[in-house]
């Protein structure tokens, strides 16, 4: 009985550890979808995150809280459409900008808060909370979105062949506006998750490269979003073995055990690049090409 108690705290925890890593990446596979490369989602994620944790602590309320850190995530991205979208930067460029402003930004806004413990939301079911059970609702609402309906299909349209869609006579900026307010609210919520569910504090930081895993889980779920949620487990998976060999003991140094999932990522990276060809073939066409709309 006591093996399979552990075994199923290993796997509440393994969800639990991979529930950020779905709401980032399956925004970031919308924005993608779109045509859009939108390499900020760490900043949007340290945004939402201090963001809900400073809400909850204002007025006490978890609701509140989620409410803020998605609509922080929102506000960032609509900053990045602004910049990427509008005035037609360099996509790669705005994105690492955002990154590095909403670290700063987040670290500023917690500065005094760094530590302090707040009331988490509770479980509500086989001891997950509503936001795991949210983040299987937003993937199959995604994945039926996408294959299912009709703006799904113009989005799709758009991250193929940008010009086709517009001599169409679709919206092409306002889709991807659009698509990337989506990516930012969901990176949002993946941050208040961090410091509101999963470790309930705010500390400068706390995404610790998550943001980076979300990326490159789209690559890995090759744009499908069904498998985001194998990606995510998988990684969260890592996480907590990391986690359990140093509860273990294991003589094995902490830091080399904190790398795991970073090196899983690049792991695979690494077998994606080995098969580029089909990379090539499941990548948007249009992925990270600036639109000038005709005049």
């Amino acid at each position: 009985m006591g093996d399979l108690e552990t075994l199923a705290a290993i796997l509440i925890a393994t969800l639990r550890a991979g529930t950020p890593l779905v709401f980032a990446a399956i925004g970031e596979l919308v924005v993608e979808r779109a045509g859009v490369l939108n390499l900020g989602v760490e900043g949007m994620m340290l945004v939402g995150a201090v963001t809900g944790f400073v809400v909850v602590i204002a007025t006490g309320s978890p609701t509140a809280g989620i409410v803020a850190a998605t609509a922080a995530g929102a506000a960032l991205a609509a900053l990045f459409a602004l910049v990427a979208l509008t005035l037609r930067a360099n996509q790669v460029a705005t994105g690492l900008a955002l990154t590095i402003l909403g670290i700063g930004a987040s670290a500023f806004i917690g500065l005094d808060h760094v530590g302090t413990p707040i009331s988490g939301i509770a479980p509500v079911l086989l001891g997950l909370d509503p936001l795991f059970y949210l983040s299987l609702a937003l993937v199959a609402a995604v994945a039926w979105f996408l294959a299912r309906t009709r703006a799904g299909l113009v989005l799709r349209a758009v991250g193929d062949s940008h010009d086709v869609a517009h001599a169409m006579g679709y919206r092409v900026l306002v889709i991807r506006h659009l698509a990337v307010l989506f990516g930012g609210a969901s990176a949002g919520l993946a941050g208040g998750y961090l410091s509101l569910v999963y470790t309930p504090l705010w500390v400068e930081g706390m995404t610790a490269g998550r943001g980076w895993i979300a990326l490159a889980l789209v690559v890995f779920a090759a744009w499908r979003p069904a498998r985001v949620l194998v990606g995510a487990y998988l990684f969260g998976g890592v996480t907590i073995a990391g986690l359990h060999a140093q509860a273990a003991g294991l003589a094995v140094p902490p830091q080399l055990l904190a790398m795991l999932p970073y090196l899983a990522t690049i792991a695979v990276l690494v077998v994606i690049a080995r098969a580029r060809w089909r990379a090539r073939l499941d990548a948007p066409a249009a992925l990270g090409r600036t639109f000038d709309p005709p005049t």
